[in-house]
């Protein structure tokens, strides 16, 4: 898939660098369930993600570096047709609308081409640009959760409990809001 800047595309085992260089960053997979990366479980993660078709690499399209990942998964049930959404993106370019740009078309993909009916993302409370970022792309706050999980435990390995703002949009809403932005846009 293609974008004006971007370069949607299935991960290769080569992209273990371009992987590396932000998984490797606290600030990146700092609300993540793992920690940072070193070079092999970088190597390793770019090999899996390579046969996994849920993840999708964001790559700039003048130079082809993989700038972020984008998660795409069908949920269970198979016919209730809903599908998760996620993204980790490299913090040399955040904030610069790449992040949208790739969801954008990715849900576009989704209730397009999949014809699938909902999408649903989940993200941390403390992490702002996550929510504005969901919010930019007309997914409506359906929940706010109390400690829901943990992915880090304190330094006396106690869990350090984190809770969960639920999001989701419906197919026919996501578009009809498109059109309306377009429509918009065409004055």
């Amino acid at each position: 898939m293609e974008t004006k800047r971007l370069l949607i595309r299935g991960f290769k085992p080569e992209d273990w660098e371009d992987l590396h260089e932000y998984l490797s960053q606290e600030e990146v997979v700092k609300y993540e369930p793992y920690g940072v990366f070193d070079e092999k479980a970088s190597r390793d993660e770019a090999l899996r993600r390579s046969t996994d078709h849920a993840f999708w690499a964001v790559c700039l399209k003048d130079t082809g570096k993989v700038i972020g990942n984008l998660y795409f998964q069908q949920q269970e049930p198979e016919p209730f047709r809903t599908w998760e959404l996620g993204y980790v993106f490299n913090s040399q370019f955040q904030g610069k609308g790449y992040a949208v740009e790739a969801c954008i078309r990715l849900l576009e993909y989704g209730f397009g081409e999949l014809q699938i009916r909902r999408v649903a993302a989940h993200c941390d409370p403390r992490n702002s640009p996550s929510w504005r970022l969901l919010e930019r792309l007309r997914l409506r706050r359906e929940g706010h959760f109390l400690q829901t999980g943990y992915f880090k435990t304190d330094a006396d390995g106690q869990p350090m409990w984190h809770d969960t703002y639920a999001y989701g949009v419906l197919g026919q809403e996501w578009l009809v809001s498109r059109r309306e932005s377009a429509e918009k846009e065409q004055g």
